[in-house]
């Protein structure tokens, strides 16, 4: 772990500059509006260690697929979220010196992420090679009112008299660091600069996605402006202020930057409407923009914050999470979807994973308009037809649904066999996400319009993924990878029986939903599906009727797998800490050969169904699965705080939420330089209000059984539940719940009904 950010339990803040750790404060103080964003680079030209990158949601390449052995059924590529045209570039020179921070003596430092008002800060004083200490200070915003925007203010100061340069640019000359073949996926079209505004546009190669990066500056000095002198090259577009400045006089230069794509307007009206949107925002000024920015997420926290009192490390943790959250996915385009990076960096391609449906939708669900998660359930249903074809390229037929395990247009572009091939339960995560939908706001006529065809095409891919055993008089599934990607090609994951089983049920179910209450849409449905009812449902009743899952009687467990109980069992607290994380030391042959398991997996499918588990079934499997639990994916920790809530094991809870609060706060896995870990961050949340909070629905009911730790002095969270707006404190065993809504509400605490009228508080104390 590296813990040299300070706790604060508003602000990420880093004192002091260490070059090693550079890219990992660069992921933890990245910045975006749901639109585009951005890691936390210099805007003056840095020579270190440096991961520069700036991202548009949707904008993607298809990077040629990169293996060793191309197996029959790979995908062609693999799909990137691109490095797009550097805005933030502000090139200073001192005395005909470039200011660089890899050269200078840093005498002071700080760079400080202010979550309250979606604002990064910076501050530094430094000594450059030829003698001359420079002092500045920077601010930028990436807008959530105008999510094409952005902006900077940028002062320096010298100790001495001196000549200075200043030139802001806007360079299209970028490249992923994640290419597989050192390609770089921009043509330059035009470059621009004159008085009205610098541009660079560029085009994606193969994907075309065209894009117009824009920017309109200016330098004062005092009460001085200062003249800019255009230019523009092949790759880049910008100006330069020359000027002199005396000692301790304090020069001021205001970026206002745009980003305008092919995805909202016509690919010939880019650089138009970026002078447009450019002409608002400097009419709007600076100090305007930074105002319109706090009260925009002002009104975010409102609905989305999470108060802990009495530990800031736990306080900074969930608020780091929930801020990445929110500048990460604004539901606002239903074709937008959420990275496992978000923009904080390139790993995984920026692509769509299951962790949206897994983790990232109760977030939303709980936290913003019912719109925002329909919008992720139809972002699926928009693909169902790639997922037909997906399904189809491996022999599935009639309709069957294969979701993909990574995707940007809905087609698989993952290419390691074991992930792409086996890790199949993504699918039931798919259909898990509808039910969650539905069972938490109560539309369920989102059956009708959109989520039956998907549920359909998904019960046909389980249909024909078993295969009856003659042996085993059972159903099994044959060549599988569970969540425990430490466990490759097995028979019979419980998980994935399991869920494939539980999805056959709710879609039996839905049919009859939309049968009986749509039946016009439910004619249409059958139509387009050509769906047999009588023959297709006949089958999937046999399946779950007769699915094989493994056990083992004599430890009265659930088996992960057929066959783990062969392994040597090793528990992790007898593993040499040398030897951790497994997967940076460890062979893979040495790996899938141990007992180890890389995060929850039958504990993965007792969280989701909760209700169907009693607590000695869950603290039985806990006990023994937790053991061996590694937790070198950030998607582990989560689950296994909230069951541990669950059976009362509240050291335990508080254990794994603080691994999973603090994972790149703290950089517990030595990864974050790549990127933060945006969706298990919604697992946070999940274990906040879904693990302490105790909050679940069952049978259309809200149910909390809460239960904090002892380092809390109190817990406070708000949720939208069914349109009604709630906030729940929790203070020892004193549980208040204010409505704070116009509606009537049934909810259950510690087992107890209580009608909670409009505007009225509930207190067990």
């Amino acid at each position: 772990m590296k813990q040299y950010i300070k706790h604060h339990p508003w602000h990420i803040i880093e004192e002091g500059f260490d070059a090693h750790l550079n890219k990992i404060s660069e992921s933890l103080c990245s910045i975006g509006n749901g639109r585009m964003g951005q890691r936390a680079n210099f805007e003056e030209h840095y020579s270190g260690e440096t991961l520069q990158g700036t991202y548009l949601a949707g904008v993607y390449y298809p990077d040629k697929t990169r293996v060793g052995w191309w197996k029959n059924g790979y995908p062609e590529y693999f799909a990137k979220v691109l490095n797009a045209p550097n805005i933030i570039g502000i090139d200073v020179t001192i005395n005909g010196t470039r200011l660089d921070l890899a050269h200078c003596n840093i005498k002071s430092f700080n760079r400080t992420l202010d979550m309250k008002a979606g604002l990064l800060n910076r501050n530094f004083v430094a000594t450059m090679p030829n003698g001359v200490t420079v002092t500045v200070s920077a601010q930028r915003l990436f807008s959530v009112v105008d999510d094409e925007c952005a902006a900077i203010e940028y002062s320096l100061q010298t100790d001495v008299d001196a000549t200075v340069s200043v030139k802001p640019f806007v360079d299209g000359d970028v490249s992923n660091a994640d290419s597989n073949y050192a390609e770089k996926f921009w043509n330059i079209l035009q470059t621009v600069s004159d008085i009205k505004s610098s541009y660079v546009l560029a085009e994606t190669k193969k994907t075309q996605f065209r894009v117009c990066a824009a920017f309109k500056s200016s330098v004062k000095v005092d009460t001085q402006n200062i003249e800019a002198q255009h230019y523009s090259n092949a790759t880049s577009a910008g100006c330069t202020y020359a000027f002199a400045l005396a000692a301790h006089t304090t020069a001021v230069i205001y970026k206002f930057c745009t980003v305008t794509t092919s995805q909202n307007y016509n690919a010939d009206a880019l650089d138009g409407k970026a002078i447009v949107n450019l002409q608002r925002i400097v009419e709007k000024g600076y100090v305007k923009m930074v105002d319109e920015q706090k009260q925009a997420w002002f009104k975010k926290w409102t609905t989305s914050d999470i108060v802990i009192e009495g530990d800031v490390a736990a306080q900074q943790g969930i608020r780091f999470n929930i801020f990445q959250l929110n500048q990460t996915y604004t539901g606002l385009d239903e074709r937008l979807n959420i990275g496992p990076k978000g923009f904080t960096g390139e790993k995984y391609g920026g692509s769509t994973y299951w962790d949206t449906e897994a983790y990232c939708i109760p977030f939303y669900l709980s936290t913003a308009n019912q719109a925002v998660s329909r919008n992720l359930l139809v972002y699926r249903y928009k693909h169902l037809q790639k997922a037909i074809e997906n399904a189809a390229k491996l022999g599935f037929k009639n309709g069957a649904a294969l979701y993909p395990m990574v995707t940007m247009n809905g087609e698989e572009c993952h290419n390691e066999w074991e992930i792409t091939f086996e890790e199949i339960h993504r699918n039931g995560a798919i259909a898990y996400a509808i039910y969650n939908y539905i069972n938490y706001t109560s539309d369920i006529d989102y059956l009708a319009e959109y989520g039956l065809e998907v549920l359909i095409g998904i019960a046909r891919f389980w249909a024909q993924r078993v295969n009856y055993s003659t042996h085993k008089k059972k159903y099994v599934m044959l060549g599988v990878t569970g969540p425990n990607e430490y466990e490759n090609n097995v028979n019979n994951n419980w998980y994935t029986n399991y869920l494939a089983s539980w999805c056959l049920k709710y879609t039996i179910e839905a049919i009859d939903y939309v049968k009986s209450n749509h039946k016009k849409a439910f004619k249409q449905i059958v139509a387009t599906t050509t769906f047999d009812a009588k023959v297709e449902t006949t089958l999937w009743k046999d399946i779950i009727k007769k699915m094989y899952y493994p056990v083992d009687k004599e430890l009265n467990i659930i088996l992960q797998q057929e066959g783990y109980l062969d392994k040597e069992q090793i528990l992790v607290a007898d593993l040499p800490a040398a030897d951790r994380p497994l997967n940076q030391k460890w062979s893979w042959d040495r790996i899938l050969r141990s007992c180890f398991i890389k995060q929850a997996d039958v504990l993965q499918g007792i969280y989701f169904f909760q209700d169907e588990f009693d607590n000695d079934t869950i603290t039985r499997n806990f006990d023994f699965y937790e053991k061996r639990t590694v937790h070198e994916s950030s998607l582990s920790p989560c689950v296994h705080s909230i069951l541990a809530c669950r059976i009362g094991r509240i050291d335990k809870a508080y254990e794994m939420y603080l691994r999973t609060a603090r994972l790149d706060l703290d950089d517990y896995n030595n990864d974050t330089e790549d990127g933060c870990h945006t969706t298990s961050m919604a697992g946070t949340w999940m274990s906040i209000v879904e693990g302490f909070g105790g909050m679940l629905v069952r049978n259309n009911v809200l149910h909390f059984n809460p239960l904090i730790p002892a380092q809390w002095k109190s817990l406070s969270f708000k949720i939208t539940y069914r349109r009604a707006l709630l906030q729940v404190t929790i203070e020892g065993k004193k549980v208040t719940i204010e409505n704070q809504s116009g509606q009537t509400i049934q909810l259950s605490v510690n087992s107890t009904l209580h009608q909670l009228k409009a505007m009225e508080t509930y207190s067990n104390n």
